[in-house]
């Protein structure tokens, strides 16, 4: 299979490179070269006759979204609007990557695949559009949603916990926002099998259990090896910040699982191998 990923120079595009090169012909397009949001990408990316695209570019940074709408509709919205033409032209199917911030964060579970979505902030908005973008667009796709992904080898969640450690003997983090830490190996190792079956759908591909943000942070200091760090409970009220994320942003692989067989690690563990595969 001919697979374009769009967005592959970010953290899940170069892990789906890796994952799918062995057994597809796998093409990366990102930027500068490749840019989704102008009017010029569709016919370039389906002029590579893809028999399928996925999408992970995006603009991911929610307080930046929130502080400027515009981009974060023009990259996420705009940007997926033009990769599922791109798809319709090449007569390809599409996988888009979406977020859990789709959802409110009302919900007392985690959120099913039907469950109706209701962003609460630019982010998530401008990721909801893509997904009905995508909906309207074409008949073959998979929307994938995911949350709290992280890798070896780039910033995100782990490495700013560690590096507030080393330079301050006592933090805090929110119990309060609950999620699903997931290590983008595993998704992408799940996307991989996913794509090999042609169950086109809605889908939620997350590391199992639910994690705060403070107990993902009081494990990581303590496979860093910092449990020396005291380690305080807070509430998102206390801090103010430009977006405002979905109090329970956890997500439930439900049809993956219960359809398909293709689940992700406990969270637990799969992070117990990020911190042995960094020695």
């Amino acid at each position: 299979m001919r697979i374009i990923i769009l967005g592959g120079r970010g953290q899940l595009g170069r892990e789906l490179a890796r994952v799918l090169g062995d057994q597809h012909d796998v093409l990366v397009l990102d930027l500068p070269e490749c840019d989704i949001t102008r009017r010029a990408e569709i016919d370039r990316v389906a002029s590579h006759s893809p028999d399928l695209l996925i999408h992970c570019a995006a603009m991911t940074d929610v307080d930046g979204c929130a502080r400027d709408p515009q981009a974060a509709f023009r990259a996420n919205a705009l940007g997926t609007h033009n990769a599922a033409l791109a798809a319709q032209r090449a007569n390809a199917g599409l996988l888009y990557i979406s977020t859990n911030e789709v959802f409110d964060g009302t919900k007392d579970a985690p959120y099913f695949e039907w469950d109706t979505p209701h962003a609460i902030n630019p982010y998530g908005a401008s990721k909801l559009a893509g997904e009905k973008y995508v909906q309207m667009l074409l008949k073959r796709f998979y929307i994938v949603r995911t949350a709290w992904l992280y890798a070896a080898g780039r910033q995100n969640f782990i490495t700013r916990v560690i590096a507030r450690a080393k330079e301050q003997s006592a933090l805090a983090y929110v119990d309060d926002e609950i999620g699903n830490p997931t290590y983008v190996p595993d998704l992408a190792r799940a996307i991989g099998e996913l794509i090999e079956t042609d169950h086109f759908g809605i889908y939620h591909l997350v590391g199992e259990g639910v994690a705060s943000r403070y107990d993902w942070a009081a494990r990581i200091l303590q496979l860093a090896g910092l449990r020396h760090i005291s380690l305080a409970r807070a509430k998102l009220a206390e801090f103010k910040r430009a977006s405002t994320p979905p109090r329970n942003g956890a997500l439930a692989n439900f049809v993956a699982a219960h359809t398909l067989g293709i689940k992700l690690r406990n969270w637990e563990e799969a992070l117990d191998e990020y911190f042995t595969a960094l020695t």
